[in-house]
Formats: structure tokens, C-alpha cells, sequence
């Protein structure tokens, strides 16, 4: 069962935004209203088939306050290469995890992309990046650092590029579609909660469009209204941590 003790902060984050899931992601947020739109980051997949009025929605969204982000660029990946993307599709990624199947200039690329993507439809430029899956890939930090974004958040934290820190930083998901899924991710969340609490750490709390119609929907509308605090990631910075 979910905590009903309070989150002392949180770091919110819609994943997968794209153009047929944003009724979803409309029901996401009426459930989320008693957060300050400033205080939620909608992850953006720009490659999808985005029309003049999906872009239009962007637009009323950030016109809300609501942070965008940059989210990959088409949310799939081709069939795995590697025996660790084949693992990480079975356990967590399915075909999700887009930088998995490419090198580091590819990844680079993709990204620089994603980034550019943004000022092309006239919306703000993101400062946050967050791979599929959170799953970065193999790429050099140095090539993360030439690139716009300020911000990357993988599946173990937030690596500040300007400042080259990595903050660990628990986490919690809701995508259980499955009842394996649900047995699991019950349990990860617990584990991570209680991390937050005992480290007085943001619980980065990642949402997707249809965790309403899975098995943790419960669980999330108690961590939801359980948040004391909801950070913005853009000016979300850590104190005392050392280089990276």
C-alpha cells in the first residue's frame, strides 16, 4: 500500500507527450491541479505527428506555466543489438528505448535535434532533457555538456551539465499494466519513498499518460496529494554536492 505520510518535496514529471496521448495527458492534469502548472514538466516527444492544434495545445500549456521538456524524438526504437538493450526491453524498456540502439554521435544528433525542435514551433527552448526509459545510452559527458540542454535526468538522478554534478535522487513510476508490473513497482516505490524521507531527498515522482487506468492509479493519487512541496526542475538546483 502507498504511504500517506507526507512527501517532504517532489520533482512531478509527465512522460511521453505526444499528439495521441494528450486527452490522456488533459485528465492527467485536472487530477494534478492542486500543483501550480510551474511545478510540472511535460516531457515532449517531437517526432510524432504533431498537427497545427496538438502545437497549438503546447503553446496554451506553456502559456499555463507547465515546464516542456525534451523527451527523445520518436519514443521507439528499432529491434535490440546488444544483449543489455535486449534485457533492459524485457525487464523495463519494451521498444521504448530509442538511444539504446545508437552510438554516441547518433545520440548526439538525436538530442541536438529534439532541442531544436522547440524554437521551430516557436515554444520556449527546454532546458531539461530526459531520454526514453531514462535510459541515456553510451555517450560521453563532454558531448552532453556541448549540447543546449542544462539539465538531464537519467534513471539514477539528475546530472547538472553547467556544473558537471550528478545528484542520485530516488524515484518512483506507475506504469502497471501488468499485475507483474504492479507487484514490482508497488515495491520500488516503497523502497524509494523511503529513501526521500530518511535522506530528505525530492522524490522525483515520473508519470505517464495512462497510469490512471493501471493498477497503481490509487497509489498515485495518494503520492500526488501526498506532496508537500512540488520543486520546478528548471531552477531545481542541489546544495553540497562535489564534482561528478
Amino acid at each position: 500500500m502507498s504511504t500517506h505520510h507526507p512527501i517532504h518535496s517532489a520533482l512531478i514529471s509527465i512522460h511521453d507527450v505526444m499528439p495521441e496521448a494528450l486527452v490522456a495527458v488533459d485528465k492527467l492534469l485536472q487530477e494534478l491541479g492542486r500543483i501550480p502548472p510551474d511545478r510540472i514538466t511535460l516531457l515532449i516527444v517531437p517526432g510524432r505527428s504533431w498537427t497545427q492544434s496538438d502545437i497549438a495545445w503546447l503553446h496554451a500549456q506553456q502559456h499555463q506555466g507547465y515546464q516542456l521538456a525534451g523527451h527523445g524524438w520518436l519514443h521507439h526504437c528499432s529491434k535490440p543489438r546488444s544483449l543489455y538493450h535486449h534485457l533492459h526491453s524485457r525487464v523495463l524498456s519494451r521498444d521504448v528505448a530509442e538511444h539504446l540502439s545508437l552510438d554516441s554521435s547518433q545520440i548526439h544528433a538525436l538530442m541536438a535535434r529534439c532541442h531544436d525542435w522547440f524554437a521551430d514551433q516557436g515554444l520556449d527552448n527546454p532546458t531539461l532533457y530526459v531520454p526514453p526509459a531514462w535510459a541515456m545510452g553510451n555517450i560521453d559527458r563532454s558531448l552532453l555538456q556541448a549540447l543546449p540542454f542544462s539539465q538531464y535526468e537519467t534513471l539514477g538522478g539528475v546530472y547538472h551539465s553547467d556544473s558537471d554534478l550528478f545528484e542520485k535522487l530516488p524515484l518512483t513510476g506507475y506504469e502497471a499494466d501488468m499485475p507483474s508490473r504492479a507487484v514490482f513497482l508497488r515495491a520500488f516505490n516503497r523502497y524509494q519513498r523511503l529513501r526521500a524521507a530518511q535522506a530528505r531527498l525530492p522524490l522525483r515522482i515520473g508519470i505517464h499518460p495512462r497510469d490512471l487506468q493501471y493498477r497503481l492509479a490509487s497509489d498515485l493519487r495518494r503520492d500526488i496529494h501526498a506532496v508537500t512541496q512540488a520543486l520546478n526542475y528548471r531552477n531545481y538546483r542541489p546544495a553540497g554536492l562535489q564534482p561528478a
